[in-house]
């Protein structure tokens, strides 16, 4: 498609959102499921609901355009989903895999918000302060998830810090020691 107005970049914009999010509404309970840490797995809960909610707001803004939803593949998206699914097959500590699937959960975040941000900025200058308002809130909702999600981060990240604080092995006992001596 030969894009040739910022109307038709939006488009184009929307319709890789639109199959972002919906590729996002499959994903999720997937990650949820993977996820050991109760907190975690209730806050991958609730954004599948907030993204069933984004899609739908998606579908309100094509209709502002006079326009059918439509998707277009997502590159982007579907390669961090393919990430977030291999990370969720690796071998790790409870407390590692959740910390890995925060890691891909994030990832997301920050692709929807820049997609969110640069749809909404495409709105605003075409003059659709009705989509950009959104738009804007979708965006608001993708920031206080990655928000979150680093409050999460952080509490299991506390907790691998002192779960490994006692297992110092000797060789780096060895180095720690022979460091502290060097520097004396």
């Amino acid at each position: 498609m030969k894009i040739e107005s910022l109307s038709t970049l939006f488009e184009e914009e929307l319709k890789d959102i639109y199959d972002a999010e919906k590729r996002l509404v499959r994903a999720l309970p997937k990650m949820a499921k993977a996820a050991t840490s109760d907190e975690l797995r209730e806050a991958l809960e609730e954004h599948l609901e907030v993204t069933k909610v984004h899609v739908q707001r998606l579908e309100q803004v094509f209709d502002l355009l006079g326009k059918t939803a439509k998707a277009k593949t997502c590159p982007g998206m579907k390669g961090l989903i393919e990430e977030g699914e291999e990370v969720i097959g690796e071998d790790a500590t409870e407390t590692l895999m959740d910390a890995a699937i925060i890691g891909s959960a994030q990832r997301v975040e920050h692709y929807e918000m820049a997609a969110y941000g640069t749809a909404r900025t495409f709105a605003q200058r075409l003059g659709n302060q009705e989509a950009a308002d959104l738009l804007e809130k979708t965006l608001n909702e993708e920031k206080e998830a990655d928000q979150k999600l680093t409050e999460i981060s952080e509490q299991l990240l506390q907790s691998l810090d002192i779960e490994t604080e006692g297992q110092e092995t000797e060789g780096s006992k060895k180095k720690t020691r022979k460091t502290q001596t060097s520097r004396a």
